[in-house]
């Protein structure tokens, strides 16, 4: 049977990390994981100075749904994304709010492609108040000219496993420099980033009792702009919605899922190199 807690423990009580500041989003758990991070394309960036937040799945009313990757404006210039994730512990699946700051922190070894191979980051980096985006990893509209291409941050890793932990999860720890960020003063998501996860909640395609594991909808370009399909082709027709929308529990418990890149229209890969922003890379280009 499937069951949901509505509670708030620090990621403290799993890692030993320090309240202050601490990624302490763990406001929901269930009785059974997560589906496997879908193969999926990433739209272009359309908006210089915004970034990726990767899909993932989380849980409401109807069950795990999947949130659609989507570009969005960071909190603060400077700061960068650290997607949220689900933890195994106590028989138990958790769910670990993700949050904005100067650095990425840990996100469970989760490989949620597009630059978030399972530990730090490689998208890009900030240059004083300008963003910089890595093209071998992220996927860019025309015109933009605040790019590089570091391919050395690319390395297969095919993992889709969705959550860390027993049970068949990642077996993944935080360093003591991610222990660090999570200590760094931050926030966590937006107004925009929940508008968009309410959106996902209430679209019965998006569920994983609805689609096996395959969400219709597995991007957006913006919060409420284009939708996207697995194979990056847009999507014209609104998906049917369902009444009502899931509920979530505790506080800053939204977080990232993600996807891996490569050219647009081949296989992703996922990458695992250091790279700014503190932490290892992920790569790609184009689909996850």
């Amino acid at each position: 049977m499937k069951r949901l807690i509505v509670v708030m423990i620090a990621m403290s009580s799993l890692f030993g990390v320090s309240k202050t500041n601490a990624q302490v989003a763990v406001g929901v758990s269930v009785d059974v994981a997560p589906p496997a991070i879908p193969v999926y394309a990433q739209p272009p960036c359309p908006v210089e100075g915004y970034l990726w937040t990767p899909g993932y799945w989380y849980w409401g009313a109807a069950g795990y749904y999947w949130v659609p990757g989507v570009w969005v404006r960071p909190a603060h210039v400077g700061w960068l994304w650290t997607p949220g994730y689900w933890g195994w512990e106590g028989g138990h699946y958790w769910w670990h709010g993700g949050y904005w700051g100067d650095h990425v922190g840990f996100y469970g070894g989760v490989n949620y492609g597009f630059g978030y191979g399972g530990t730090g980051f490689c998208g890009g980096r900030w240059d004083g108040g300008a963003f910089r985006y890595n093209t071998a990893v992220w996927h860019t509209g025309a015109g933009f000219h605040n790019t590089y291409v570091d391919r050395t941050v690319i390395h297969e890793n095919m993992n889709r496993t969705s959550y860390n932990g027993g049970n068949g999860g990642l077996n993944a720890r935080p360093s003591a420099e991610e222990q660090s960020y999570a200590r760094e003063n931050h926030s966590s998501v937006t107004h925009e980033q929940q508008t968009h996860e309410s959106s996902a909640a209430g679209n019965m395609h998006q569920r994983a009792s609805f689609n096996g594991g395959h969400p219709s909808t597995t991007a957006r370009s913006t919060v409420g702009g284009q939708r996207y399909n697995s194979n990056g082709n847009a999507m014209h027709a609104a998906a049917p919605r369902a009444n009502g929308g899931m509920q979530r529990g505790g506080m800053q418990n939204r977080g990232g899922g993600a996807q891996r890149q490569a050219q647009p229209g081949r296989a992703m890969q996922h990458g695992g190199s250091r790279g700014s922003g503190g932490g290892m890379h992920a790569g790609g280009n184009g689909r996850r």
